[in-house]
């Protein structure tokens, strides 16, 4: 895939704002634990990059996905995977379905503010004992005249403690596994809706992470997204476009990352001469580097295929794969060849070691993801 001159002035637009409204700030948030997404979502909004695929009527931009990837692979280089984590929530995770389904009224009421950063969202799929089994969710809707009530928990939810509203998957019949689920949007401000607690986590400490609590929450019917009956089927497309956001935004990651290192073991003497001048260390980041060349062609395939209007399930779950596992191995082996002061916090390779294992659990664990792929390829899984 061959980027334009346009993909590349875009591509400098985005790290322009990366680099200005929001790297200067992320030392304070991740001390804080928190990001300002009420204060940082409209700036992004400014720059149409919370609704780059969206149609122009809602707010959006109308460009294509290519573009979309652009601005993921750069905002893979915030210097908090957290902050970048939020924001592909708010623009390929919590917002795609009400996009391409939900009816003029919600989109208007809900994702034209989100667009323009002015709501935040979240996605709410997880729950307590559910983890990456969806099928088993228990959160119910009932319908009671022209409302839902709800009532359940959700766990793990990325921008939870912030969010105006959260595109809630629910059970909206009796029939079990993955029938009978429906997509609705839930205004945070409803009566019985709660933030149980905000989750204290190992890494990406400037995402707000919560466990929501749902006690006969009630919403309009007209609240649903899409078809009644079909939120399991409509989730499962919008984790395909969240999985891809995961991949390109990882390539970004690890460009700064391999860029970081070199500088440092350039200027880094052993032995009488830089660490960069070692066979070892030069070859084993040239290979990440390699590495991370290879899943950005593959990133660029899937999207190429996206656009043509292919299924690219197996293709975007080979790339959040690849990319988890990828991702990991560059944090680790970036934090030993800086050393002991690698290890410490106030280098940048200890967040980064922090951050960069959520790679291979959000969005779909590792081992799903094989499960999705060997299924595809035949293999007769129970």
């Amino acid at each position: 895939m061959r980027l334009t001159d346009d993909h590349r002035s875009f591509a400098a637009t985005v790290r322009s704002v990366v680099d200005t409204q929001i790297n200067p700030y992320v030392d304070q948030w991740e001390s804080e634990g928190i990001f300002p997404a009420h204060d940082l979502f409209p700036q992004l909004g400014k720059y149409g990059l919370l609704g780059i695929e969206y149609d122009p009527e809602d707010g959006g931009e109308g460009a294509d996905h290519s573009y979309t990837m652009v601005a993921c692979e750069e905002l893979g280089r915030i210097a908090a995977g957290g902050v970048s984590m939020a924001i592909n929530v708010q623009a390929n995770m919590a917002t795609p379905s009400l996009a391409k389904y939900g009816s003029k009224e919600l989109r208007q009421k809900y994702l034209k503010p989100a667009i323009a950063g002015e709501m935040v969202a979240a996605i709410g799929v997880t729950e307590p004992d559910t983890g990456s089994d969806v099928s088993a969710l228990r959160t119910r809707a009932t319908r009671d005249g022209d409302d839902w009530v709800i009532t359940g928990r959700k766990l793990y939810i990325t921008n939870g403690v912030q969010a105006d509203w959260v595109c809630l998957l629910v059970r909206t019949s009796d029939e079990g596994g993955y029938r009978g689920m429906s997509q609705i949007v839930v205004p945070t401000s409803s009566e019985g809706f709660s933030v149980a607690r905000k989750l204290d986590k190992l890494g990406n400490r400037s995402s707000d992470t919560a466990e929501l609590v749902l006690d006969e929450v009630r919403v309009p019917v007209a609240n649903t997204i899409g078809t009644i009956g079909r939120g399991f089927q409509q989730q499962m497309e919008q984790f395909v476009i969240e999985r891809m956001s995961a991949a390109y935004s990882i390539v970004g990651q690890i460009d700064v990352a391999l860029e970081k290192t070199r500088e440092y073991l350039k200027q880094r003497t052993t032995f009488g001469k830089p660490l960069a001048s070692h066979q070892y260390i030069a070859f084993r980041l040239t290979e990440l580097a390699a590495r991370n060349d290879l899943l950005r062609h593959h990133n660029q395939a899937v999207c190429e295929a996206l656009m043509a209007g292919e299924d690219i399930t197996r293709m975007a779950s080979i790339a959040k794969w690849e990319a988890g596992r990828l991702v990991r191995e560059v944090a680790d082996m970036c934090l030993q060849f800086h050393g002991g002061i690698g290890y410490m916090e106030e280098t940048w390779t200890a967040r980064m070691f922090r951050d960069a294992r959520l790679a291979s659990i959000g969005g779909g664990a590792d081992e799903v993801m094989l499960q999705v792929i060997a299924r595809i390829d035949g293999y007769p899984l129970g």
